[in-house]
C-alpha cells in the first residue's frame, strides 16, 4: 500500500441538523488530505440533507432503514483502499485520520479504533447522566482499562469489509458484527482523538435509548423479557435513586425513568413490530 491511500469516511445521518454541521466541518479539516467524505441520509425528516449540501461531501440517500444499511451503502460507493466509519454527532481532532490510519498503512493491522473518545457536551446535566447510567468515566466513553482489541471497527481495510459482506442489520450492535464475521478485532491506536455529544435533553435521551436497546440479546426471548424487567417502573426507581445518591446528582431519577421507558418501547418494537431501525 503506497503511503497515502485514499481513506473512504462514511458517515450515516438520520435527523441530525443540529451536529452534522460541526461534524463536517472537523473532517474537513483534517491534516491527512487524500480523503473522501460521503454522507448517507438515512430518510431524515429534518433539515439535514439541507446542512450537507453545504459540504463538499458525496452525499447519498436511503429510506429510513439504519446506520448498519446506510453504512453498506456508502461502503458500496466508496474508492478508498480503507474505509472510515464515524457518526455525525461526533467531531475530530486535526489528526484523527491520520492517527487512525497509519498502522493500517504501515501494515500492522488490519483494523483499528481508538479510545480517544471523550464527551464533548460535559456541562449538560442529561449527557453527564448518560455517562453514569452506562458507568463510564467522567468526560470520556471508553475506560483507560479498556482492552486494546475491540468489537468496534472506526477504520477497516475495504478489502477485509467486503470479504464478509459488510456489517449486519442486527440493529444497535451492527457494527460489532464485524469482528464476528472476520474471526478478529480491531487494534487500538495512540492519538486519534475525538469527541462525541451525548444525548443533552429529555426527548433525545428517550429516543438514544430506545435505539440502544435495539440489539442481540443472549438466551434469544428469555434474555429480551429478562431486560423488559430490568428497565420496568419499580426496578428503574430503585436504580435511579441508588445512582442518584451515589452521584450526587438528583437529576439522574428522571433521567433514569426517562432512559428505561426508552428501552422498555425500544424492545417492545423489535419484538412484536421487528423495527431495528431508530
Amino acid at each position: 500500500m503506497k503511503s497515502n491511500p485514499l481513506i473512504s469516511v462514511i458517515i450515516p445521518a438520520y435527523n441530525e441538523e443540529k451536529n452534522i454541521g460541526n461534524c463536517l466541518k472537523t473532517m474537513l479539516n483534517q491534516s491527512y488530505e487524500n480523503i473522501e467524505i460521503i454522507v448517507v441520509d438515512d430518510g431524515s425528516s429534518d433539515k439535514t440533507l439541507e446542512f450537507v449540501k453545504s459540504f463538499p461531501v458525496t452525499l447519498l440517500n436511503q429510506k429510513h432503514g439504519g446506520p448498519g444499511k446506510a453504512r453498506n451503502l456508502g461502503s458500496n460507493k466508496a474508492k478508498g483502499e480503507i474505509l472510515v466509519f464515524m457518526d455525525a454527532d461526533m467531531t475530530f481532532d486535526k489528526n484523527f485520520i491520520k492517527e487512525l490510519v497509519l498502522p493500517i498503512i504501515d501494515g500492522q493491522f488490519k483494523g483499528a479504533f481508538s479510545k480517544e473518545e471523550y464527551i464533548s457536551n460535559w456541562e449538560n446535566v442529561w449527557s453527564r447522566c448518560w455517562n453514569y447510567n452506562q458507568n463510564w468515566p467522567q468526560k470520556k466513553m471508553i475506560p483507560d482499562d479498556y482492552p486494546d482489541e475491540g468489537l468496534d471497527f472506526r477504520a477497516i481495510l475495504k478489502t477485509e469489509f467486503e470479504k464478509v459482506g459488510g456489517f449486519d442489520d442486527v440493529g444497535y450492535t451492527d457494527t460489532w458484527s464485524l469482528a464476528h464475521k472476520l474471526g478478529y478485532k480491531p487494534h487500538s491506536v495512540k492519538g486519534a482523538k475525538y469527541y462525541h455529544n451525548n444525548p443533552d435533553n429529555l426527548p433525545e435521551v428517550f429516543l438514544q435509548s430506545k435505539w440502544a436497546s435495539k440489539r442481540d440479546y443472549k438466551f434469544g426471548l428469555a434474555g429480551k423479557l429478562y431486560a423488559l424487567v430490568r428497565v420496568s417502573v419499580f426496578v428503574s426507581l430503585i436504580v435511579g435513586v441508588l445512582k442518584a445518591i451515589k452521584y450526587k446528582e438528583p437529576f439522574f431519577v428522571v433521567f433514569k425513568l426517562v432512559y428505561d421507558l426508552g428501552a422498555f418501547v425500544g424492545i417492545l418494537e423489535m419484538m412484536f413490530f421487528k423495527k431495528l431501525s431508530k
